[in-house]
């Protein structure tokens, strides 16, 4: 039985093009006794194109589907996807704000929203109610070749007074939980940069100049996979490389993976069920593991090897001095 339990919206991507980014999740989540729960009938919260159209319009799409989990008696819902999270996060602020503003987007809706529900990101879910500890304790497997570059995107801690996570211009949640699964972290100065977003295919020249801007300075970091929360940042960057290749006349072959996939990974799950074969660029090459015991073993061997050569330098040194 799950130790704590959570309205849960997936998001019309993670139905389709990201569905590796769900399976992942869900099996992550399981791992660390998180039950995830769908509301009955969900339907798509607008995502960015609908605030381009009415704000009104936009805020009732995703209040529909808050009035749904609030019908479910729970309080705090989760998505996975950022887009999603403003949408769900801008139509709270808003009606909670603006009571005249309430009352235009509840016209829209069959059943009134009552503004009861507090939407959350996965990762920080993950981050501040599972915890580091937890998260660590659950790790079986080390993978030693894997040095990664964490990128957040334009939208999951910004803007700070709706997103009210982590640091807008410096976050750190998914270094840390990613550092918690045993998993190397680079620092990485473009982990807010935008990728282009939804611009693919309009703008898809700068999308692709954007994106190789990520790529390339995740690998200045000495990364050899970059982790995401997006599944348009995923697309971007993952999907579109050979495209990013062609326009900037690079060879870049970065795997772009889903924070999920990598701790799944490092919890011991198998690849297919975190949908590690439904990406582009394959992470085959660098996520070689062994496990936890092993990995100890091998550092512990290393430490002592390294015993005898620090005091023969030391025993040189002095002999020097004197």
């Amino acid at each position: 039985m799950a130790e704590k339990e959570y309205a849960y919206f997936s998001g019309c991507s993670l139905e389709g093009t990201a569905k590796e980014y769900d399976e992942s999740l869900r099996a992550v989540m399981k791992a660390l006794g998180v039950g995830l729960v769908e509301p009955d009938d969900w339907s798509c919260c607008g995502s960015t194109p609908a605030h381009t159209v009415d704000h009104v319009f936009a805020a009732a799409l995703a209040a529909r589907n808050l009035t749904l989990v609030e019908k479910m008696n729970k309080d705090v819902l989760t998505t996975p996807c950022p887009s999603c999270l403003m949408a769900f996060k801008k139509a709270q602020y808003n009606m909670s704000k603006d009571e005249a503003f309430k009352d235009e987007v509840n016209g829209l809706l069959d059943e009134a929203y009552n503004c009861g529900v507090e939407s959350k990101s996965s990762l920080q879910i993950i981050y501040e109610d599972v915890g580091l500890d937890a998260i660590a304790a659950r790790v079986t497997h080390i993978m030693p070749d894997l040095k990664v570059a964490p990128y957040y995107g334009c939208i999951l801690s910004r803007p700070p007074e709706i997103a009210q996570f982590d640091d807008p211009e410096n976050p750190v949640s998914m270094d840390k939980v990613l550092t918690a699964a045993g998993i190397q972290v680079q620092d990485f100065a473009f982990k807010m940069e935008c990728c282009g977003a939804a611009f693919g295919v309009p703008k898809r020249e700068m999308v692709n100049r954007l994106s190789g801007k990520v790529l390339e300075m995740a690998i200045d970091a000495g990364a050899n996979c970059i982790a995401v929360a997006c599944p348009l940042c995923q697309q971007n960057l993952d999907l579109r490389q050979e495209q990013v290749n062609k326009t900037t006349g690079s060879n870049y072959s970065i795997p772009v993976i889903y924070f999920t996939q990598l701790m799944g990974l490092a919890y011991g799950l198998s690849p297919r069920e975190l949908g590690m074969d439904k990406v582009i660029v394959s992470a085959d090459r660098i996520t070689r593991r062994i496990t936890r015991e092993e990995y100890e073993k091998i550092k512990a061997e290393e430490a002592a090897a390294k015993k005898p050569q620090k005091a023969k330098k030391e025993a040189a040194a002095e002999e020097t001095n004197n």
